[in-house]
């Protein structure tokens, strides 16, 4: 552009397409980062658990330790359950590692890592993959927590494929999986008719919606008040609730927190485990930072469930559950009873327990403290 040629306008305009350009070239490094350094993460985490000299020390208690020295170090999001995540990142997209931007990292040693591929890969040899490279410069690590939860490999790959497609946001993506957009292309008898549909309702993923992942905010070190990460003031609830129900003074004894259970090869997390002295009795708490799904019912009896056949003592009582869930000051408190028809028990346990009223009291002041209601 020529001097001659600028005037008010076109310089505003010329200034837009720079500012615009750059930012989405900044989130996309920054987005880049974030998911090699996860990927990473679980990689060493993997190795450790393989051939650590000292692997035999920690057990089942490596993540949590992890965790801990970690957050000791500084290191952002590596809570256990993330820890976990990353663990599980790594096992589902091995092939990663052949992409350059991986490699140029020098993290670790590519030949390495490329033994580490082949080994995988070779446990779905019919399943197709994506190019590592354009997966990981296009899909935020956000999109790819989303398809590390899908168990079939060509379901993950469907929907890799139609996100690249659409350019879909992290919103997106969960809508078209919670809708089954994948059993729907499968039946139907018109496929394109049906992705041009989903496509063209689907909204696309912007350059600023990568930069306020609370991930991301973490991992640049900004930590402001507004943006405070889900998984920050879920800690920050569940620091309150412990304290809370052991005022109380009702019988609660402590017993773990982020308590692991392996249930049919996957591990899975409970948020508070509380015994109960006086009815004898496990009771299990979980925080949602969300509005009410049916899912974490289902989740929480599932836990019920194996506490009442794995945990339970000769003279306990079946375990309790407690549901709590929080979003724009909208509180629910669920009990799951695990089936209990001692009537007796069932009167113990109205007395004993803080009552629903009460629960959502506290959990809607706790959310107000903490800045997790509506403005």
């Amino acid at each position: 552009m020529t001097s001659e040629a600028l005037n008010f306008d076109s310089l505003v305009a010329a200034i837009e397409r720079t500012h615009s350009a750059l930012a989405e070239q900044a989130s996309k490094a920054v987005n880049l980062s974030l998911t090699l350094r996860n990927w990473f993460i679980g990689y060493y985490i993997a190795e450790f658990e393989l051939q650590g000299a000292d692997r035999a020390s920690y057990g089942d208690k490596l993540l949590a330790e992890l965790s801990r020295a970690l957050r000791d170090q500084s290191v952002s999001n590596t809570g256990r359950r993330q820890l976990y995540g990353y663990l599980a990142f790594y096992r589902t997209y091995p092939q990663i590692v052949r992409a350059p931007s991986a490699l140029s990292a020098q993290v670790v040693s590519p030949i390495l890592l490329e033994e580490k591929v082949r080994t995988l890969s070779a446990q779905f040899p019919d399943v197709p993959t994506m190019d590592a490279e354009k997966l990981i410069n296009r899909l935020s690590y956000s999109h790819f927590e989303q398809l590390v939860e899908l168990d079939d490999p060509l379901q993950r790959r469907f929907y890799e494929a139609e996100a690249l497609r659409g350019n879909w946001s992290v919103r997106e993506l969960k809508r078209q999986i919670a809708t089954q957009y994948f059993q729907r292309s499968g039946l139907s008898t018109d496929k394109e008719a049906l992705a041009r549909l989903a496509h063209a309702q689907a909204e696309p993923q912007q350059s600023r919606q990568v930069i306020r992942d609370p991930y991301v905010f973490e991992f640049l070190g900004l930590k402001p008040q507004e943006v405070m990460s889900e998984g920050h003031l879920e800690d920050a609830l569940l620091d309150k609730l412990q304290a809370f129900l052991l005022e109380l003074g009702h019988g609660f004894c402590f017993e773990a927190r982020q308590k692991r259970l392996l249930i049919g090869g996957e591990h899975f997390f409970v948020d508070l485990v509380f015994y109960h002295r006086i009815l004898k009795c496990h009771v299990l708490i979980e925080l949602k930072n969300d509005a009410f799904k049916h899912q974490h019912l289902g989740q929480l009896n599932s836990y019920v469930g194996y506490y009442q056949q794995h945990e339970m003592s000769a003279d306990d009582q079946p375990p309790i559950g407690i549901l709590l869930c929080t979003r724009k000051n909208h509180e629910l408190v669920e009990y799951a009873l695990a089936g209990m028809s001692n009537t007796l028990f069932v009167s113990r346990y109205q007395v004993q327990l803080p009552g629903k009223e009460e629960m959502a009291a506290f959990l809607h002041q706790a959310v107000d403290e903490l800045g997790g209601g509506d403005a």
